[in-house]
């Protein structure tokens, strides 16, 4: 049993003070691509309230829409916004359909969005109240559409889509979240980032109990609410892949429909594919789980399928895999004769049971085309969870590998937060071995 989805209702225009304003461009008639685009990412200032610092960054493209479509698109830990920029496709799509793209970035040492404290949880502070100026700035300049706003983001700004969706439901008409968590599955009230009973797939709580923190956090409203697309791989040891139903069971009972897909797919092979509260393109949920896939998912062509989820024709059913693409940019100096290359562990946040770090990748007298880092733990050190690495333990000694698309490093550049972890015990900075790949 399901019910049709709340279609959006077009909210009139307010004061420009109070202007929450973000949103789409009208479905494209021609689908053909546009010319090449001489548009830049620029770094906006002075947008408004920034409790945490944001950095904002802006893709415009040459023939913006006069009312144009506004997707966030939101880093992944130890990324920033420019990065998200070039690794992913949006800025290409935006030249196409002449939408605009807003690449917010988190400044603090984790390079993390804050989807943990009471503040930003609730939309009285902290990160989601800083994205949200940034939204506002768009909409006072380019008139975008009310009636469609999106977000997507990779890991940490999947669980930030899904906060910012819950935090400001009457703003968004949809989000795509690639390797995510429910809101409010991160929360902490001890200062921490990290969620570990989260992050491990063990925070399990009914449809009802998370729908409720949902419409708790907004009282008094009572929908259209956005529509979700959810993406995990069944392979997942960051954010454990029992977070993927999670997800579902939220968006689900958030917009009142059962946990019984109306359709059940295969799009491609090792994709199986749900959607709930219907059986279209534009379903209330959507849900793409990967067999055999970890947590860096997300691959070239991916932005296209959310495109179409939010609400262009884009023509995504291709039969083969999208060629795998990067989070982090994607041109780079091709790699000179083999180099040396160092690595120093940096502590960005401790708490009683655990701490974060991120690892810093610096090439020597030539370019690197990849990497492999080795060190030895004192007593009483593990990894619990990593990102954006291949990490194998054997007793105290590590060993982390690039996942490609982070593996280039320029002669005598350092790649920052090439990738992090969390470990348990003490927080320590080991002496690392660093090995061209």
């Amino acid at each position: 049993m399901s019910v049709a989805t709340h279609p959006r209702v077009r909210r009139g225009l307010v004061a420009a003070a109070a202007a929450i304003f973000v949103a789409a461009a009208a479905l494209v008639a021609v689908m053909m691509p546009r010319p090449a685009s001489a548009a830049s990412l620029t770094e906006i200032t002075n947008f408004g309230n920034n409790p945490s610092n944001l950095q904002m960054y802006l893709y415009v493209p040459d023939n913006v829409d006069p009312e144009p479509a506004l997707v966030v698109a939101l880093h992944y830990c130890t990324g920033s916004g420019p990065a998200f920029h070039s690794g992913t496709e949006w800025a290409q799509l935006a030249d196409q359909h002449g939408f605009v793209v807003l690449y917010p970035s988190v400044t603090r040492s984790s390079k993390c969005w804050d989807v943990s404290s009471p503040a930003s949880l609730s939309g009285g502070g902290s990160d989601s109240v800083g994205v949200k100026s940034m939204m506002d700035w768009v909409d006072a300049r380019y008139n975008v559409d009310p009636d469609q706003v999106y977000s997507t983001g990779v890991s940490s700004g999947a669980m930030m889509t899904n906060v910012m969706l819950a935090v400001y439901p009457e703003v968004f008409e949809a989000g795509a979240a690639f390797s995510g968590v429910p809101y409010t599955c991160f929360a902490t009230t001890n200062g921490s980032e990290w969620n570990s009973e989260c992050s491990g797939g063990t925070i399990n709580r009914t449809p009802q109990q998370w729908g409720d923190a949902v419409r708790s956090n907004n009282a008094g409203y009572s929908g259209p609410w956005p529509r979700m697309q959810i993406w995990h791989g069944t392979n997942d040891d960051t954010l454990r892949y029992p977070n993927f139903q999670e997800q579902i069971d939220q968006w689900t009972n958030v917009h009142g429909t059962d946990q019984t897909p109306d359709l059940s797919d295969v799009p491609q092979t090792n994709w199986n594919r749900t959607r709930y509260g219907g059986t279209g393109a534009q379903a209330a949920v959507e849900a793409i789980s990967l067999q055999g896939t970890g947590h860096n998912l997300y691959a070239w062509g991916m932005a296209s399928r959310a495109l179409e989820f939010f609400g262009y024709d884009t023509d995504t059913e291709p039969t083969t895999s999208p060629t795998s693409g990067p989070t982090d940019p994607t041109t780079s100096p091709t790699a000179g004769p083999a180099g040396g290359c160092s690595a120093a562990v940096k502590v960005v946040s401790s708490w009683n049971s655990g701490w974060q770090a991120n690892v810093d990748v610096t090439a020597g007298d030539a370019a690197i085309s990849g990497w492999r880092l080795t060190w030895t733990w004192p007593a009483g050190q593990t990894i619990s969870s990593s990102w954006n690495a291949t990490v194998t333990s054997s007793g105290s000694t590590v060993t982390a590998t690039d996942v490609d698309w982070n593996g280039t490093v320029n002669a005598g550049q350092t790649k920052s937060s090439a990738w992090g972890f969390i470990g348990t015990g003490s927080a320590v900075t080991p002496t690392v071995t660093c090995t061209p790949a």
